[in-house]
Formats: C-alpha cells, sequence, structure tokens
C-alpha cells in the first residue's frame, strides 16, 4: 500500500451492472493494514459519503475489491511511514479543503504561458534552455501562486519566502515568474534574454535581477546555497524569535534537476542539513530522466530517495509532475508540517511538456524551432502567430499574489512594531543587522594589537585571538571548521555549536565538507545579515574553489580563513603544502587574497575582510610562529604593500628591495639586517595582499617601490606572479616534500644565506656597467 500523505488512495470504482466507472482518488477516513496485493475492502457508502457527500445508487456494490497493485499513488513517501501517521493526516485534512487546482482554468493557462513564455525567449535568443522549463512549469507555478509569500515591491524583506533555482540553466522559468509576479523585470527584459546587458542574462545573477536570490548555473550549488539559508533562517529565529512575535519564519524552496543530485556537492551539504534537521528547507526534484548525454540510465539509476532517507530528509514523490498541481501542493503541505527534517520531493515530469521533442535530450539546450513552437500554441489554445503573449487573466492571477505578499509584509512590519516594545534591545540589534546591514559601532576597537615584546604566535593562534574579540563584538559573525577545529583554532572561547538541538549556537561543524561548507557559507551571507567564515587547510581550498568562485561573482563577503599555508606546515608532506594555492586565489577577480606577516597584520587582515562587505576574503595563516615586526600595524595591510623596514639614512641610494608576505618577511627581515651591516641599503616590503596594493594609487606604488632599485621576492609557494612586482624571485618550482620545516626551509632555500646570496646577484646584476633597472611601477 502507497498511501498519499492527505490519505487518499487510488482505485478503479465500477457498479456490478457496469453502468459506471471512474478511476477515482480517494480520501478514506481509516486505513486497512495488508500485505501488498491483497484484497482492501472499502465500504462504499461510508466512502463516498465522506468524500463526496453523496450515496452511490444502491445497485452498486457495497465493497469495492481493490488490490493494493491497482492503487496508483499521486504522492508517496519514500520513507515508508506508518500509514497512521497522525502529522499526514494533519496535512491530508488541511489539503482536502483546498479547491482543487487541477480543475482551475486560470492555473492551467498560467502553467502554459510559463511554458511558452520560456519557449519564446530562448527561441528569441537563439540559444539556451528550453526544455526544463517546460517540465517545471507545474511546480514553479505552484510555488509562485500558491504556497509562497514574498513582495516584489521590496525583494529584500528579510521574511520572504525564498526560491532558489538550482539547475540554473531552466532561468527562463525564474525570468518568466518573477515578471508575471511583478518584480522589475519588463516583457523587453524577457526579450533581450542572453543579450549583452540584459536583466535576463544566461544563467541566474544575483547581482544583476531583482528577485533572484542566488547566482546559479553550476550544477549543485543552488542547492548547496539553499542549505546555508535555511541554517541562517533557524539561527536568527532561534536567536530573535519570542514568543508571539515569529520574526523569521520563512521556508527555502528549491528546484533542482538531476544533474545537481549528480554533483558532489549537494550530496556534502544534503548530509549536512539532515544531521541539522533543516525542516524548512523543501527541494523538489525535476524528475526528468533526461541529461545532455540522454537518458539518466546511462549514468544515474541510483535510489535518491533512498539515499536522501538515509541523510535524515523526509521524502515524497509526485508521479505526475506534469499535470497533478493538486499533488504537488499536498506535498508541499506535508513538507510544511514537518519542521525536524528538510523534505526532498521527487517530482517526476516531462522535459519540454508539449514539443515534438518531449521527453528526449534535443529539448534540453536548444530552442525549439519556430515551427515547433508553432504548433504547441495550436495544441493549448494560443495564437501561434503572437510571441510573448500573456493573457490579462494571468497577470491578474499573480497581482493577487503579490498583493498578498504585500499585505503579509505590512503585518509582519506590524508585528515588528510591537516586539520593539516588548524587546527593545533584540528589536534594535535586528534592525542594524537585517535592516540597515550595518556593522555594530566601534567594532574596529575590539582588534587587539601586538608589539614585537609580545610572544611569537603561528598567525593562525594570532587569528584565534582576534576572532575571540571578533565574535564578542558581532553578533552577526558566525561559521567553522571542516572538522579541523584544533588545527585551524577558530572556535570562540565560550562558542556555542550550531546543532539540531542548540540552532542559536554559532559555531557551525562542517564536517569533512569543503566543498558544502564554502557553498553553506555563500547561502548564509545570501540570506543577509550575517557574517558567515568557514575553515581548512589553505591547500584544500582546491576541494571548495567553485563555490569560493561563486562567492567572487556574487559579492558574498565570505571570509575564508585558511591555514597551514606554506611548505612550512612541515612533515605532512606535499599532498598537504599548497604551492601554487596563492596564486589560483589571487588571480580570481573580486576576491582578496591576504597573507599576514604577524599578529597585527592578522588583526588588519581582518578588518579588511570585514569592511569589504561585497567582496570575499582569503587570510591565509601559518602553522609556525612568526616574530612581531616593530613596523606592522592593522592600518597598513589596506594598503596591500608598505614598507616595513629600512636600513638607517647614511646618504646611499636604496640598493635592494626585498619584499614578501606571510612567514618569510620575517626571513627578509633577518637578511636585510645582515646586507646593511655590509654596508647595503636595503628596504623590506611587506605584502599582505597584491589586490588592495593594485588598487592604490600609482604615486603610491611608485613610493614603495622606488625607480633605480632592484627588487627580490620571497614567498614559500609558486614564484609566478611575482614578475609583476619583482625582478627576481626566492620562491617554489615544485611540490614540496615531507620533513620538519627547518629541514623544508633549507632544502628549498628559505634561508638567510641562501637569501643574501640571490640578493648580492641580483645587485650584481644590474650593477655591472651601465644596465639599467626597469621600474615596474611606471607602466601605461
Amino acid at each position: 500500500l502507497r498511501p498519499l500523505p492527505v490519505g487518499h488512495f487510488s482505485g478503479t470504482c465500477q457498479s456490478t451492472c457496469g453502468k459506471w466507472s471512474h478511476r477515482v482518488s480517494i480520501l478514506h477516513p481509516r486505513y486497512t493494514s495488508g500485505t501488498r496485493g491483497a484484497v482492501m475492502p472499502i465500504f462504499s457508502n461510508q466512502l463516498f459519503d465522506y468524500n463526496f457527500g453523496y450515496l452511490p445508487p444502491q445497485q452498486a456494490t457495497t465493497t469495492f475489491n481493490i488490490t493494493y497493485d491497482d492503487l496508483r499513488p499521486g504522492v508517496t513517501s519514500g520513507s515508508k511511514r506508518a500509514l497512521e501517521q497522525p502529522k499526514a493526516k494533519a496535512v491530508g485534512a488541511t489539503a482536502s479543503k483546498r479547491v482543487r487546482v487541477n480543475d482551475s482554468a486560470t492555473d492551467k493557462l498560467c502553467i502554459n504561458t510559463i511554458r511558452l513564455l520560456s519557449a519564446d525567449m530562448v527561441q528569441g535568443a537563439n540559444s539556451g534552455h528550453p526544455g526544463a522549463p517546460m517540465g517545471c512549469a507545474p511546480m514553479a507555478h505552484a510555488l509562485w501562486k500558491h504556497v509562497m509569500t514574498y513582495n516584489p515591491a521590496n525583494p529584500k524583506w528579510i521574511n520572504r519566502d525564498r526560491f532558489v533555482l538550482s539547475n540554473g540553466h531552466a532561468c527562463a522559468l525564474l525570468y518568466s515568474l518573477l515578471h508575471l509576479s511583478g518584480f522589475e523585470l519588463s516583457m523587453d527584459d524577457l526579450k533581450s534574454f542572453r543579450k549583452l546587458g540584459s536583466m535576463c542574462p544566461g544563467h541566474p545573477e544575483n547581482v544583476l535581477t531583482p528577485g533572484v536570490e542566488v547566482t546559479t548555473g553550476p550544477l549543485g550549488q543552488g542547492l548547496s546555497m539553499a542549505v546555508g539559508m535555511a541554517l541562517a533562517q533557524a539561527q536568527a529565529a532561534a536567536t530573535y524569535n519570542k514568543e508571539g512575535f515569529p520574526l523569521l519564519n520563512n521556508h527555502t524552496f528549491v528546484i533542482c534537476g538531476d544533474g545537481c543530485l549528480q554533483e558532489g556537492v549537494t550530496s556534502e551539504a544534503s548530509s549536512l542539513a539532515g544531521h541539522l534537521g533543516l525542516g524548512r528547507l523543501i527541494v523538489l526534484w525535476d524528475d526528468n530522466r533526461i541529461t545532455i548525454d540522454g537518458s539518466t540510465d546511462l549514468s544515474f539509476t541510483e535510489d535518491v530517495l533512498a539515499r536522501y532517507a538515509s541523510y535524515g530528509w523526509q521524502t515524497l514523490h509526485v508521479a505526475n509532475g506534469d499535470e497533478d498541481v493538486d499533488g504537488i501542493l499536498a506535498a508541499i503541505e506535508e513538507a510544511k508540517g514537518e519542521t525536524d527534517r528538510p523534505t526532498m520531493i521527487r517530482v517526476s515530469t516531462t522535459i519540454g511538456k508539449g514539443s515534438s521533442k518531449e521527453g528526449t535530450g534535443g529539448v534540453h539546450g536548444a530552442p525549439l524551432g519556430e515551427a515547433d513552437i508553432a504548433a504547441i500554441k495550436r495544441a493549448w489554445g494560443f495564437d501561434e502567430k503572437a510571441s510573448y503573449a500573456v493573457a490579462d487573466e494571468v497577470y491578474a492571477h499573480y497581482k493577487a499574489k503579490a498583493q498578498h505578499g504585500a499585505e503579509a509584509e505590512q503585518a509582519w512590519k506590524a508585528m515588528l512594531q510591537r516586539y520593539s516594545v516588548m524587546h527593545p534591545t533584540l528589536a534594535a540589534e535586528f534592525e542594524r543587522r537585517f535592516g540597515k546591514g550595518d556593522l555594530p559601532g566601534g567594532w574596529e576597537a575590539q582588534l587587539p594589537t601586538f608589539t614585537p615584546e609580545d610572544k611569537a604566535l603561528a598567525t593562525r593562534q594570532s587569528s584565534q585571538l582576534v576572532l575571540n574579540k571578533l565574535c564578542d563584538a558581532l553578533p552577526e559573525l558566525v561559521g567553522g571548521s571542516a572538522d579541523l577545529t584544533p588545527s585551524n583554532l577558530t572556535k570562540a572561547k565560550g562558542a556555542l555549536d550550531f546543532q539540531k538541538e542548540t540552532p542559536e549556537g554559532r559555531y557551525i561543524r562542517f564536517g569533512v565538507r569543503e566543498h558544502a561548507m564554502a557553498a553553506i557559507c555563500n547561502g548564509i551571507s545570501a540570506f543577509g545579515g550575517y557574517v558567515p567564515f568557514c575553515a581548512t587547510f589553505l591547500n584544500f581550498a582546491g576541494y571548495a574553489l567553485g563555490a569560493i568562485r561563486i562567492s567572487a561573482i556574487s559579492e558574498y563577503g565570505v571570509i575564508y580563513v585558511m591555514t597551514h599555508d606554506s611548505i612550512g606546515l612541515g612533515e605532512d608532506g606535499p599532498t598537504h603544502q599548497p604551492i601554487e594555492m596563492l596564486l589560483s586565489l589571487r588571480s580570481m577577480p573580486n576576491l582578496l587574497t591576504l597573507r599576514p606577516c604577524d599578529s597585527n597584520e592578522v588583526s588588519g587582515a581582518y578588518r579588511v575582510a570585514l569592511e569589504n562587505r561585497t567582496r570575499p576574503s582569503v587570510i591565509a595563516l601559518s602553522r609556525q610562529g612568526v616574530p612581531n615586526h616593530p613596523g606592522s600595524s592593522i592600518q597598513s595591510v589596506a594598503l596591500g604593500a608598505y614598507k616595513l623596514w629600512e636600513a638607517a639614512e647614511t646618504g646611499k641610494p636604496l640598493q635592494l628591495c626585498l619584499v614578501s608576505s606571510g612567514s618569510e618577511v620575517g626571513l627578509c627581515v633577518q637578511v636585510a639586517e645582515l646586507l646593511e651591516k655590509e654596508g647595503v641599503r636595503c628596504r623590506v616590503v611587506s605584502m599582505p595582499c597584491w589586490e588592495l596594493f593594485d588598487e592604490q594609487s600609482v604615486e603610491y606604488r611608485k613610493s614603495v617601490f622606488p625607480k633605480g632599485t632592484p627588487v627580490l621576492a620571497v614567498e614559500a609557494a609558486s614564484s609566478e606572479g611575482w614578475s609583476k612586482y619583482s625582478h627576481a624571485m626566492v620562491g617554489m618550482e615544485g611540490f614540496g616534500a615531507s620533513g620538519p620545516a627547518k629541514d623544508l626551509h633549507k632544502k628549498f632555500g628559505f634561508t638567510v644565506d641562501h637569501v643574501v646570496a640571490r640578493a648580492r646577484s641580483v645587485m650584481d646584476f644590474y650593477g655591472k656597467g651601465d644596465m639599467e633597472v626597469p621600474w615596474l611601477m611606471n607602466r601605461p
């Protein structure tokens, strides 16, 4: 027996005289247990009176002999829950009172309008993906018209329901919905789909289009970010909601495709979501059984619902996602009723529904063609010659939903006013975080400062001291580590874990899930009112790069705390020693990569990261101890590079600049001090952030690296990229090795003797004859 969550059974009802026969979906007040294939007696008088309010003719049978095999479910549970489960019955009672959407001509018109708008957009652009929007239209309409609460006039209202289109290639669907719902997206915008400068780019971008919550396209990122959004909602609700004041009770809804569920990042994120019991996360899986290569039978035959059940999710199935909007709504009702688990709803659909190529890979990523679109329009009663056509009835249907959302926001604002009287301190903090988006005044004063007399700490240890201060000052600062807390040192003193039982906690145990960790932090940032941070070893940023890139594109100010930043980590060897990772991160647009040289620069790195709310930051930290330098400061980090040390003035011009970042800055100071004893005037430049230095004025950059002075860069990482600033380099040309840090530094040349020798060779090279030193800062 496979029940609907609303307590329905589906079967054929036939009278003994054969005068009537109906395929019906029946809601019965009681269930009869039995084995699959057995006969289930249902008394017709009770049944029809309960469901339809009338009795059948007397000549009809009083008992239907319906086998369990005959029952075709509209919605089935993938977790084999008992039929008597009270929650399912409660949802069924609610769902049974709803007007049937399946019978609504207006809703059907809306769905087909969405399908055709999407097809027209792709055809107009001669590029895009029409298949998924046409298949997903019923479930998307169910959400946007009948379920979600949102206000197009204020897309950033904090208690709105969130919608994430994880299969971002289906964005014509989202743009159609945003237009119909009244967001600032005109019909002309739809017609400019995929054009340069369009508000409707080829994949959704949160920074371009009002109503787009997150940037999606790389499959799996959207669902994973939705986990972060649901986590943020749960934490904020636990912090601010009080009895009678549900300030934050929104849901996060996701539509995803088969591809999203094949990506490893969603497995990581979904596993954590199940562990944390994020009950306000509801995912609708577009089960169309097609990928670019063809049928999913080629590569994806696992039992997805069983996998998600093992993660701790509630799992449901809508068998006819093409037409059964009532079944979709019933499943969503049941999902909303389950508050202790996230829900995965498998919605079986036909890709490209209505097209002559429906159900095939041919409708995935290419326009349907004018003839095919015209045929679809004829079949559905549309004018085949009219493109981008929307009936007034459709606009009116969605306008009513928008009005409902506006009224809901007004009621919420009234509640917030009452809340501010009862809980003034919390209300002020809530408004600062979620209304204005400001950091608390004077937070910078909490950043610790250090002197050369203070103990030499590894910069990861300095980071721990800074986080202890910042977590006290900034309630919006939340985050954690990918199972490396004792190594990353990211847990503030006294911090409470975010767990199912303690959602008010601000420290997140991400587990060994680097990619999902970064994506979840993107979702936390997207929710609003938070500054998320996460941590792992710098080398394992490689696992997370896909999500870090989304941080940069989306302008999320996530703070990535990456420790064990060089060969100085020692014995773990080349698998753990980051060589090329700094270069990879430094080459990413809109990402700040900071490698502080001492404790003051660590404080400065966090200040830069917190002040740049539209740029993510990577803070690379050492395992080994480093001295605190007299010339370092918190403020200087914002310059990107600055003069840290310089030999005393002797009347001689500068003969050499040594430039470095992180733990090698101390080595450069030692080299400069030794050369000074030999009569060589040196300058040591600390360069914690290439990107910030490049943004300084030409005059400032020239003052740091003056004309006629050769520059030698020193960094225990790839030497690539330093040629922009230096004439020569001491760096890594291959992978590292396993051994104690001091032995590795000697092997790879990061010693005073080797750097001194290299410095002399550089000065000798440019000191011969009339060899001119190229001024690298003097460029057009």
